[in-house]
């Protein structure tokens, strides 16, 4: 049996090459025997940029920016295509996970680390970017991105913003003048897919911002905010709308590429699968293993997990997914995937699941795949019992 093991990480536990490792020593227990080919994926948040780039072999580059708050961390991209392509994670420099859940506050957190991520991966000469921007803890319209980048964006008395989401509310005008030039020359993609507007109630403010700390308040102050950026870029001619699929992603950041940088949006798991010879894998599976570290009604609305099992139910390849938990009716993923279990054994706690996700993932594992093969016996079986 040939196993294709395309899993995203379990965020906060497992990376997607450890959930590729757990699963791949559970398919050898069952089945010694079988081929077992890793494919760690990502969807543009954490882990786009290594999955790229060891799928690639590439290198990767750190460079220290500023986090989310101001202080300094090291973030890393990579280099591929002899360095003429460098893939980013925003999720590295301007992430979620940098923070404790004390610190979020969209207010004051900053995009600025992840301009000064793309200066740095111009610094070396590559000229295509691909930018994941999943797992952001900011809400700030790229404001701090731009600004790392040249572009000064200016209050009433023409003095540049400070940064965080709450200056926002003082933004008048945009200058294009000091843009960093060679941003002209530069083709950015972006792996992004959510296709949230900027404004409004499917906008950047409303759905993501409570997740990154905002209260009802803030998030109104926020949406309020945006809405004096949008104005700034329509004003400078930078842009006849900021209604665009996708232009919410990241707290507007998706607004800010494609606006400010010319960036072209892409399903950041399609991107990720070809980059990661996913398709050539396929080509060659008889099972395809995914995984996720929670599974609910949103894996369904173009997560990664549901992507790969809709490219392998195109090619005929039966595809199984492997969750940390299942929320929701978990009985509408059978809809989507052939075999849909979560890898919890009961336990009570979350420390406790994440202490024994190892472990549970590759029972898990060894499980489906014994599973399949008393199925494949029943089935030879009942057809010699038919003669």
């Amino acid at each position: 049996m040939k196993v294709l093991i395309a899993p995203d990480s379990f965020k906060g536990n497992l990376s997607a090459p450890e959930v590729c490792d757990a699963i791949a020593e559970g398919v050898l227990r069952a089945d010694a025997g079988a081929v077992a080919r890793k494919v760690p994926l990502a969807d543009g948040g954490e882990g786009t940029a290594r999955a790229i780039t060891s799928a690639a072999g590439g290198r990767f580059v750190s460079a220290r920016v500023r986090g989310p708050l101001g202080k300094p961390v090291d973030a890393v991209f990579g280099l591929i295509n002899n360095g003429r392509v460098a893939a980013l994670d925003m999720a590295s420099a301007s992430g979620i996970e940098l923070l404790k859940r004390e610190e979020l506050n969209p207010m004051k957190t900053t995009s600025y680390g992840t301009g000064q991520l793309i200066a740095a991966a111009l610094d070396t000469g590559a000229r295509e970017l691909i930018v994941g921007i999943g797992g952001s803890a900011t809400n700030d319209g790229g404001i701090g991105m731009l600004s790392a980048l040249g572009f000064r964006l200016l209050d009433k008395q023409g003095k540049p913003l400070v940064q965080g989401g709450e200056a926002l509310d003082s933004i008048v005008s945009i200058d294009v003048g000091g843009a960093d030039p060679r941003l002209k020359q530069t083709r950015i993609k972006v792996a992004c897919d959510v296709r949230n507007p900027l404004l409004g109630p499917t906008g950047a403010s409303a759905v993501f911002g409570p997740q990154k700390g905002a209260t009802p308040e803030q998030v109104a102050v926020l949406d309020a905010g945006l809405t004096k950026l949008a104005a700034a870029w329509i004003q400078a001619g930078l842009a006849a709308d900021v209604m665009q699929n996708g232009d919410g992603a990241a707290g507007g950041v998706g607004a800010a590429l494609r606006i400010c940088l010319d960036a072209r949006m892409e399903s950041g798991a399609l991107l990720v699968m070809r980059y990661a010879g996913f398709f050539d894998a396929l080509a060659h599976a008889d099972l395809v293993i995914t995984g996720e570290g929670m599974s609910d009604a949103q894996t369904a609305d173009g997560k990664l997990c549901s992507v790969v099992a809709r490219e392998s139910r195109k090619v005929g390849v039966p595809v199984a997914l492997v969750s940390g938990a299942l929320g929701a009716n978990p009985a509408a993923l059978l809809k989507i995937f052939d075999y849909a279990t979560s890898i919890a054994r009961g336990q009570t706690s979350l420390d406790a699941m994440i202490r024994d996700s190892r472990a549970d993932l590759s029972f898990a594992a060894e499980n489906l795949i014994r599973a399949t093969r008393m199925s494949a016996g029943a089935t030879r079986h009942a057809a010699t019992f038919s003669r």
